[in-house]
């Protein structure tokens, strides 16, 4: 029986998952979460085998969850589900400890397919997230490859607009951490300033100014 934790902060779509998965024989959801602390939480309260996250979360984002579940239970095997397939997220949630990356229009058999294979501890990525790092890797690193996954976190949301104060809060560290977080992004992304970063921030898909924030 894989022991499964959702975390994903559409209900609609967190009780889909549920049905899709508690109709399986060999899968069973053990817990839920809505944002990366209650998906902490959950796991605290649970015996999951295995969690199931999206990456846009309310507060921080899948990366934090996956990085802080994992330094609780690092045996826990982390699938990404998300509307993202811009490979600076795939390869930050690869680095905080996913072993898996389907995108939202994968067809529900791919993910069932996945959930076993992950939980074997087998690497799954959709083709097309296979096809977006395959064509990043033949266009060079990008700048933000340089970032670890809680210097990404940081800056999505300075790039959304929060405060230092606003992210010290979210992400559970002190203030001066975050502006030392983000002297530390300035410099491995060779910027001065926050609109040059906030630019290089929206070249790289981290915010949409024409659609609204990511």
């Amino acid at each position: 029986m894989i022991r499964i934790l959702l975390v994903e902060d559409h209900a609609v779509v967190r009780n889909g998952y549920r049905r899709l998965l508690d109709a399986e024989d060999d899968m069973r959801v053990v817990g839920e979460g809505a944002s990366a602390d209650e998906a902490y939480m959950a796991l605290c309260a649970t015996s999951a085998d295995m969690a199931v996250v999206d990456l846009n979360l309310r507060g921080s984002s899948g990366i934090d969850a996956i990085r802080r579940m994992q330094a609780r239970e690092p045996a826990l095997k982390v699938l990404v589900i998300s509307m993202h397939d811009n490979p600076s997220f795939v390869t930050q949630a690869m680095r905080a400890g996913a072993i898996g990356y389907l995108t939202k229009n994968s067809e529900p058999a791919e993910m069932l397919d996945a959930i076993r294979e992950v939980a074997a501890g087998r690497r799954v990525l959709a083709p097309d997230v296979a096809q977006s790092l395959a064509v990043a890797a033949l266009d060079g690193e990008t700048p933000l490859a340089r970032l670890t996954p809680r210097e990404f976190d940081v800056l999505r949301l300075a790039a959304r607009g929060e405060s230092p104060g606003t992210i010290a809060g979210t992400m559970h560290l002190s203030q001066k951490t975050i502006h030392n977080h983000l002297s530390a992004i300035r410099q491995k992304l060779g910027v001065d300033n926050d609109f040059k970063l906030l630019q290089l921030a929206a070249r790289h898909g981290l915010v949409d100014w024409s659609a609204g924030l990511v």
